[in-house]
């Protein structure tokens, strides 16, 4: 209960917080300057510049607190999922007000994202100070994200739901399910109390004309999933090229908010969270043609903000997408069907659920967000159908969301656990042995008796004259023909080898070596180059890999520091 009442008020202050600075750098400029967005003049080219002002106030934060900047969400379900939920004090002011100067200087992001950063801050501080375990702790930061999401939209359910789905995983259990329906309750309160019973988004009623209509929507769903994985493949693909220039931090954020706020002077819709367009989207105003450009424009223009090194999220740009992209699509079939009554703004509501779903491979809160902003039973179908198709279809086409495309890149696997991370953060090269103990192909069975009586090794890889890997051999092998004493100069070890060798290469990580291990049951791999398979680097054994193991487990918890 508590939790849920300050992630609340932590949504509040972060919600004027962000009014504040739009006011001070966006409405007084274009005040001052006789700017309209609604129709062209010159004076509008000074639009562009608004972003640079959120930029320059930017880099004295970037200067000060760059650490409490780094990682984003993505970088929060890391230390919630994987180091322990211990998050740091200060960035919940230091991260807060960034995104707050970036959504308020029109920087296109969202603001959820941040909010349930705070909100999980809140958690575990909250946590920390009575001293909580490891998985009680991580429940609790759920427990102020869920809150700061529920308060955002007036919709605990959907907070439920955000906390158990996208933070929590979908690691259900009933314990801390009760804990999160209690704070995200808690939190939209609080919210109602001090904002009133309303959402950010505002619904027209929903109302479907006949059932044949399911037809479109499945179809919707179709066009939602391939656009969600186009916008994954194409946000990582711009974040990429922004670290490839070659130029200092700042010079990438004052850039990449010039070209934000160039995009913003054409289509000044991308500027910020775009609630109030998307309003205006799901109640049928503008054009498909409109509607359908700033689909790309919108994904270009948050992908340069967020790259570029702007702070925020990407929950609100999901719902653009979506949104304008449904209502382009509402638009185009109520033109080809004019006498079915179709509402076009009706596609972009269910639009807006099935691109937040496919984009963050998180149907169901998507579903109860789309329920609980109508109040309408009837939106529970199609929204049903169009959500779990688009999510199908953008997991087929990219395996990552959002949110963990990039951590996959890095080789973090959040439903894998911290063990299985350690195992592919270490390589096969870092931890094998350089020195090997090697068996000449051509060595008598005599020869190679006398040889093991001097190791303690049981397994040997076997070699020609060239150094070249050709077979493996381990003491087993031997001890079948060991009491054939005619057999001792006549055979060489070769013909009681292996030469079917699984081997690793000094790139893979300790994940995949020990995979192998397993596979066949066996102590040691030989570590082999990529290209021919022969030529022999070292050796590695499932020993080696267990101390390493220890040893990163070991460092990262004495040395790991709060986020």
């Amino acid at each position: 209960m508590v939790i849920g009442l300050l992630g609340g008020l932590g949504n509040y202050l972060f919600r004027r917080t962000i009014e504040l600075v739009h006011w001070l750098i966006f409405e007084q400029s274009l005040e001052f300057f006789h700017i309209s967005l609604e129709y062209w003049s010159v004076q509008r080219l000074l639009v562009m510049f608004l972003p640079v002002v959120g930029a320059l106030l930017l880099i004295p934060l970037w200067l000060l607190f760059g650490k409490d900047l780094k990682g984003g969400f993505a970088g929060f379900l890391v230390k919630v999922n994987l180091q322990g939920a211990k998050l740091r004090f200060r960035p919940l002011f230091t991260r807060g007000l960034a995104a707050a100067i970036t959504l308020g200087a029109g920087g296109s992001a969202g603001q959820e994202g941040p909010i349930a950063t705070i909100g999980g801050i809140i958690g575990s501080q909250f946590g920390k100070m009575f001293k909580v375990s490891g998985d009680r702790l991580k429940v609790l930061v759920a427990c102020g994200a869920a809150a700061g999401v529920a308060a955002t939209f007036n919709a605990p359910i959907a907070g439920v739901f955000f906390a158990t789905e996208i933070v929590l995983l979908s690691s259900f259990e009933l314990a801390s399910f009760t804990s999160i329906v209690i704070a995200s309750g808690m939190a939209t309160v609080v919210s109602r109390a001090l904002l009133g019973n309303k959402s950010e988004l505002v619904a027209p009623p929903y109302f479907m004309s006949s059932l044949w209509e399911i037809g479109l929507y499945l179809l919707l769903g179709l066009v939602i999933g391939g656009l969600a994985a186009g916008f994954i493949d194409l946000h990582v693909r711009i974040k990429d090229q922004i670290e490839g220039i070659k130029l200092p931090r700042f010079a990438k954020l004052l850039l990449g908010a010039l070209v934000v706020g160039m995009i913003g002077t054409i289509f000044p819709q991308v500027f910020g969270n775009g609630y109030e367009f998307m309003g205006k989207v799901l109640f049928g105003h503008h054009t498909w043609y409109l509607l359908l450009m700033l689909v790309l424009v919108k994904m270009v223009a948050t992908s340069i903000t967020l790259g570029s090194g702007m702070p925020g999220g990407m929950f609100a740009p999901c719902l653009f997408l979506g949104a304008v992209a449904g209502g382009a699509f509402g638009q185009l079939v109520t033109f080809v069907f004019p006498a079915a009554g179709l509402s076009a703004g009706a596609y972009a509501l269910v639009g807006m659920g099935a691109f937040l779903a496919a984009a963050t491979h998180a149907p169901m809160t998507a579903i109860f967000l789309l329920f609980e902003i109508t109040d309408s039973y009837e939106v529970i179908i199609p929204i049903m159908l169009t959500c779990v198709i688009g999510t199908s279809i953008a997991r087929h086409l990219k395996k990552d969301s959002l949110e963990t495309a990039e951590l996959s890149r890095a080789g973090i696997d959040l439903e894998a656990g911290k063990e299985r991370n350690i195992m592919k953060a270490l390589s096969v090269g870092e931890v094998m042995l350089h020195r090997v103990e090697t068996v000449p192909e051509n060595m008598t069975l005599g020869a190679f008796a006398k040889f093991i009586e001097q190791t303690h090794h049981t397994n040997f890889p076997l070699v020609n004259e060239l150094g070249e890997l050709t077979g493996i051999i381990s003491v087993q092998d031997f001890m079948g023909v060991v009491f054939e004493k005619d057999l001792m100069d006549l055979v060489v070890v070769k013909e009681l080898a292996t030469t079917d060798v699984i081997s690793v290469h000094p790139e893979e990580d300790l994940d995949t070596a020990m995979r192998k291990i397993g596979y066949r049951n066996i102590e040691q791999l030989p570590v082999v180059d990529r290209e021919t398979h022969r030529k022999l680097y070292g050796i590695i054994s499932r020993r080696d890999m267990v101390s390493a193991y220890n040893r990163a487990l070991m460092t990262r918890t004495l040395g790991e520091e709060d986020v």
